[in-house]
């Protein structure tokens, strides 16, 4: 499928022949300055109603001096990261991004696109985005229909994490969850375990896909067979209950349990929980490992086994990527996944002895 024809960024001469008046007149009507009071209010209003119609928003780096540009960095999150329990998740990368935007002689624009429903970067038809040079984009709850606009009026961008568009290629940075998932189960059979029940997200994401991508690896690289019944959905990270480990353990064989966490505390809480009641002893009886970080601001009973993002370096690399792109704007999208981390914790061990008596 040929992607979708690129929407040339409405300027000021497209207003005038809307609107039938001089360029300099509607630069008039929209510098909003003192001489702008010269301009009849019948004309005025029909200036405004055509910007809006064809799309137009203010252009700071049209006014700048220098090549163009403004040298101001847009900072987009399709989430409120600041004020909700999602902050320390979102900290490193935006200390990333901060810290490589100064380094690359930028200034930093964060763009919160509040209002009274659902964030968006078209608020009212217009791309506010536009008073940057470019903007890296973050957050889950991603509008894919406003990532096509985006493409389509040709506005530089980088996405943090992987993010797929059918039918164009998108420039992100994003974690090697491939990899590390698969160098995960690589240790967990090197210790014994056959037997490893995934839980992964309900929705299916790039991220998620690539975590289950790496189970697969894992095991096939292994010369083991994957049973369809151990990749399981978790609708509710407090469902991990000491029932819910007892059950995998004991019927069905279960030696390891591979989970994808959340970015609340609902994960931690229930593991921590489950582990503190003793039922199942935690590695002796079943090993644990987190397919990625547990939320950084919330306190733990014990150090799991997991790997973790290399957030803050997503975030700079991703700045790299838009100069790179703002350099050459006829440079095809780039595409960087960075190592993750291994941690090694204490929830994983050898498989026990039950598991060579099946």
């Amino acid at each position: 499928m040929a992607p979708p024809p690129r929407q040339r960024r409405a300027t000021q001469v497209d207003i005038a022949k809307r609107t039938g008046v001089s360029q300099a007149t509607v630069s008039l009507v929209l510098s909003g300055g003192a001489v702008s009071d010269q301009i009849t209010e019948s004309t005025r209003q029909a200036v405004l109603a055509a910007a809006s119609e064809l799309g137009y928003s203010a252009n700071v780096a049209a006014r700048s001096l220098k090549g163009g540009r403004n040298h101001l960095l847009g900072l987009y999150t399709f989430e409120p990261v600041f004020p909700t329990d999602q902050r320390d998740f979102y900290f490193p990368f935006l200390m990333g991004v901060e810290e490589e935007t100064a380094r690359q002689g930028y200034d930093l624009l964060l763009f919160s696109s509040v209002g009274s429903g659902d964030r968006a970067i078209y608020t009212g038809g217009v791309n506010r985005l536009k008073l940057a040079d470019g903007c890296v984009l973050l957050g889950r709850n991603v509008r894919r229909e406003e990532l096509a606009e985006l493409v389509q009026e040709d506005f530089p961008f980088v996405f943090i994490g992987r993010r797929e568009l059918e039918g164009v290629e998108l420039s992100y940075v994003g974690a090697d969850y491939v990899t590390a998932t698969s160098d995960l189960v690589a240790e967990l059979i090197r210790l014994g375990h056959r037997r490893i029940l995934y839980l992964r997200a309900v929705e299916d994401t790039e991220p998620t896909r690539d975590r289950e991508a790496g189970y697969r690896r894992g095991l096939a690289t292994a010369g083991v067979a994957v049973d369809e019944s151990l990749i399981r959905e978790l609708a509710d990270p407090a469902d991990l209950s000491p029932e819910f480990v007892e059950h995998w353990t004991g019927t069905a064989g279960v030696t390891t349990i591979l989970v994808e966490p959340s970015e609340d505390n609902r994960l931690t809480t229930a593991l921590d929980v489950t582990s503190a009641a003793a039922r199942v002893r935690f590695p002796g009886e079943c090993s644990i490992a987190l397919l990625g970080d547990p939320p950084s601001w919330t306190p733990e009973l014990r150090d799991w086994t997991r790997f973790s993002l290399p957030r803050a370096e997503m975030g700079r690399v991703a700045v790299q990527i838009l100069v790179d792109l703002l350099s050459d704007p006829h440079s095809a999208p780039q595409q960087v996944t960075v190592p993750c981390s291994f941690v090694p914790g204490d929830s994983i061990g050898p498989a026990p002895d039950r598991m060579w008596s099946r």
